[in-house]
């Protein structure tokens, strides 16, 4: 792929894009907790000089200089640590964020992971970007693994209809085209509002019950909110969820990161779900 001093490292990013570099790049600012933990699943993680505030998979990247977050990054900072990429998920920032750095003269892969299945051939592209092929390749079969065993494993004749909810007051939900429906789907579930194309949209109280779901999934950023959530569900003994007791709720930040340890967020999820379905 590189051949000669002149010649460039051509790779192509998850949006599609050709990046040509001098060669596999060798010092990395990663603009997000994702990117970064899918860098160390490629085998890349000894080359990331700096990543965001709430960079926490894996431990290693505690150690990290940090560069801000999406509310806003330190490019002077992240200049210092004189990148020769910067890693940017293309679904939390727009062009227009990314052209202080294009303009400082720093190449910019688009990391873009929004499913499940997309994020053993994401890994396979960091392998080929970074020349650590055979790292990436096992971390991508592995996930492609587990990703199959539970389809195979919670595979089930009737899929209980779910809501998954992200907010409470007003009540606030995932469409179809959010990971998360990827993971309560995997674990046998059908998303009430799959149809929908919104990520997070609000929803009424009486969509929900027209909708009449039969297991009802807090996902809450501690345990005490997810608990409050459930009990205001209690107010409602007619729906179906609340009628046979299936109310779950679940916290596990992992499921949001949108790098490999989602597939073990996914695991966890399905555990707690499989007692619903009963």
């Amino acid at each position: 792929m590189l051949s000669g001093a002149a010649a460039a490292w051509q790779v192509r990013d998850d949006d599609g894009r050709n990046l040509s570099l001098p060669g596999p790049p060798q010092r990395v600012v990663s603009l997000s907790p994702g990117a970064t933990a899918m860098l160390f699943a490629a085998g890349g993680g000894e080359r990331i000089v700096g990543t965001p505030d709430f960079s926490v998979e894996p431990a290693a990247a505690r150690a990290i200089t940090r560069i801000g977050d999406s509310h806003g990054f330190d490019l002077e900072r992240i200049l210092s640590l004189h990148p020769d990429l910067i890693i940017a998920w293309t679904g939390g920032f727009s062009e227009a964020q990314l052209l202080p750095f294009e303009r400082a003269g720093l190449a910019v892969y688009r990391h873009h992971v929004t499913r499940l299945a997309d994020l053993p051939a994401s890994v396979e592209r960091l392998g080929a970007l970074l020349d650590t092929r055979g790292v990436a390749q096992h971390a991508a079969d592995e996930l492609r693994r587990r990703i199959e065993a539970l389809k195979s494993r919670y595979r089930r004749s009737h899929a209980p209809r779910i809501l998954v909810q992200v907010w409470d007051r007003p009540v606030y939900t995932i469409g179809g085209q959010q990971l998360i429906d990827d993971a309560v789907s995997l674990c046998g579930y059908d998303n009430i509002y799959r149809e929908l194309h919104d990520a997070a949209p609000a929803v009424s109280l009486e969509s929900i019950a027209a909708r009449d779901p039969e297991v009802i999934l807090a996902v809450a950023a501690d345990p005490a909110t997810a608990r409050e959530w459930i009990e205001h569900w209690r107010a409602f003994p007619s729906m179906t969820a609340v009628r046979n007791g299936r109310l779950v709720g679940f916290v596990d930040a992992r499921l949001s990161r949108l790098g490999p340890e989602v597939v073990d967020a996914t695991e966890a999820l399905c555990a707690r779900l499989a007692p619903a379905a009963q």
